[in-house]
């Protein structure tokens, strides 16, 4: 094999090794983000490293600007960067457990910017009376009138259906909820009527949700 041959090979097999990582943004925190790199994730908050030396220069509610091989790049919330990559094909969301212990997340409800507790013994997207108000939800006169339980006895609520509820890049389309009359709860409850229709688990501390 002759000397350019050789060397035609040696510059191929350098570019194999340092291939781009296969890089994902699949969960985002106040300074923190999580990173997803050749199937390793990790919490990395700003100014830190993670797998592969990725770094985390900033981030904000949508994505994250990520330093990969010396190079600065935007990536948004569930997107990735790599040799060939693309959209993932099952979006996914991460959740970070709080110090009380429960999972908090941004998402919207009809396109309206709302802050969810993420709760499994909820049958559905719950909320009060005010919040569904704020949210412009008109359940007097489209809700079904109902009485439901909860851990202070049964209350009175209107059962109605969201044209949208969106928690990162999974978005579901009619999605059941309750409005309880009085100010209780005082969060928006992530019920069983989003969560059902998505798969979820816990993984290394964080709840994991993704599209079906």
């Amino acid at each position: 094999m002759r000397h350019s041959e050789l060397l035609v090979c040696g510059l191929l097999w350098a570019c194999m090794l340092h291939a781009a990582p296969q890089v994902q943004v699949v969960g985002l925190f106040p300074n923190a983000v999580v990173l997803n790199v050749d199937g390793t994730r990790k919490l990395v908050r700003v100014g830190q490293s993670g797998p592969q030396g990725v770094e985390v220069v900033a981030a904000d509610k949508n994505g994250a600007l990520l330093r990969i091989d010396g190079v600065e790049r935007r990536i948004e919330l569930s997107r990735e960067y790599g040799q060939g990559s693309a959209t993932p094909k099952r979006p996914q969301v991460s959740i970070a457990r709080s110090n009380s212990g429960h999972y908090w997340v941004p998402g919207s409800v009809q396109g309206f910017p709302v802050q969810f507790l993420v709760d499994t013994g909820a049958t559905s997207v719950a909320m009060n009376e005010a919040q569904a108000s704020r949210l412009g939800i008109d359940f007097r006169v489209l809700g079904r009138p109902l009485i439901v339980s909860t851990a202070n006895g049964t209350v009175k609520a209107w059962g109605v259906t969201l044209s949208s509820v969106k928690v990162g890049e999974i978005e579901l389309r009619g999605v059941q909820a309750s409005i309880l009359e009085g100010p209780a709860p005082g969060e928006v409850l992530l019920g069983m009527s989003f969560l059902s229709r998505v798969r979820w688990g816990e993984e290394q501390g964080l709840l994991v949700l993704e599209a079906k």
